[in-house]
């Protein structure tokens, strides 16, 4: 199939696909992913981010065209991208890990003012990666929080 390779990635490697909760599976695929670029410096992290902001922005756009369908609940490359967003910098913990994890779907599902405006009134791949990036960022703060209150950060 000609666009296999864009839903593989729009997905997060298929992972949208998964019954029940594509959100969370595509999450939790996040959390390896994260480990590996944990190692990167804080500027090739952040480069990193920029990346894959802006390679999700083009893909969801493209599995919108392709399945017809505004914000489509297989694409899952903006979990995978707020989860990234969660994590950054955090120790390699489980602790960390795990507290990351629920405070990015919390958020995610929750959709706390402004992530569901930018939910409803923006369009396109744009909009798919912009309000988990804000759930992304409300997550990292408070995991930021939550650690340094628990004397892990």
């Amino acid at each position: 199939m000609k666009y296999s390779f864009t839903m593989f990635l729009a997905t997060g490697f298929f992972s949208g696909y998964l019954p029940k909760a594509p959100g969370t599976w595509a999450s939790l695929v996040a959390l390896p992913l994260w480990l590996a670029l944990s190692f990167l410096s804080p500027l090739s992290y952040c480069l990193t981010l920029v990346a894959v902001f802006f390679l999700g922005w083009f893909v969801t756009g493209e599995a919108e065209k392709i399945l017809d369908q505004r914000d489509p609940g297989c694409a899952a490359i903006d979990e995978i991208f707020g989860m990234f967003i969660t994590l950054f910098a955090a120790p390699r913990s489980w602790t960390a890990v795990i507290l990351g994890f629920l405070l990015f779907r919390f958020f995610d599902i929750v959709k706390p003012f402004p992530v569901s405006w930018l939910d409803r009134h923006i369009n396109g791949g744009l909009g798919i990666m912009l309000d988990d990036a804000m759930a992304g960022i409300y997550a990292f703060l408070a995991l930021r929080l939550l650690l340094f209150a628990v004397g892990q950060l």
